[in-house]
């Protein structure tokens, strides 16, 4: 941490004792940070730790985009926060690299705030997350006459848009509850994760007002072992002549 964080740090907090905050790492991507700017972004975020003290790194990466059309958000500002839990991130663009900075911020506050509170009332997410997994476990899959599952599928094309970036993520299984809280700690509308339940490549995603969708991708192996499973629920759960 710079000395100037130090003594913004110490001006917000009255002690010395408290210095010893998260490291904060300021990067360009094609663009140059400069020492102003830099001083600037450790004295915005360094008390950021406040609302989770296990917070250990701070990533900042600013970019700038080349196209005029885009003059009033040229200049794009991501934050990444590390801590012992999730990884939450905030991103913003404006027109000047300070612009984007406060609007970042203050976003990635607002999820540091919804985490502690998520902290302390993890019961009532468990609950709302089984009732969510109950109600997809009564809708029945839309099927053709034959029995198969409808899948519709668009018209080919001769040419189309490129893949530029592929992410390869590595994750361990989880449960519902779990992939929501890691969808909200990163900002984003959509979460792909495996299912802990059923082992299945499942995405979930927000909704309308504070609703959530799961879609998940069943394969032949899996639809077959769903219904060897429900059979086997029939027969134990039918009674003895």
């Amino acid at each position: 941490m710079s000395t100037a964080a130090r003594a913004q740090r110490i001006a917000n907090t009255g002690s010395e004792s408290a210095i010893a905050g998260p490291d904060i790492v300021v990067r360009g991507r094609h663009t140059e940070v400069t020492d102003r700017f830099r001083r600037h972004v450790e004295g915005k975020i360094a008390g950021l730790d406040r609302l989770d003290h296990k917070l250990f790194r701070l990533d900042v990466e600013i970019s700038e985009e080349r196209n005029p059309r885009l003059a009033d958000s040229c200049d794009r500002v991501e934050i990444t926060a590390y801590s012992r839990g999730p990884v939450i991130r905030a991103e913003a663009s404006g027109p000047d690299f300070y612009a984007a900075l406060d609007l970042a911020t203050a976003k990635l506050e607002e999820r540091l705030r919804r985490a502690a509170d998520r902290r302390h009332s993890r019961g009532s997410r468990v609950a709302a997350a089984h009732a969510v997994e109950a109600r997809l476990r009564t809708v029945p899959s839309p099927q053709s006459p034959d029995g198969t599952d409808t899948v519709t599928g668009g018209a080919e094309e001769d040419e189309g848009p490129f893949v530029v970036r592929v992410k390869d993520h590595s994750a361990a299984p989880m449960t519902l509850d779990e992939a929501l809280s890691q969808m909200e700690l990163v900002g984003h509308d959509f979460y792909l994760f495996e299912c802990v339940d059923t082992g299945c490549p499942s995405v979930v995603y927000r909704r309308r007002g504070y609703h959530y969708g799961v879609l998940r991708l069943r394969s032949t192996k899996h639809r077959a072992q769903a219904e060897g499973d429900q059979q086997m629920s029939d027969i134990s759960g039918s009674p003895s002549r």
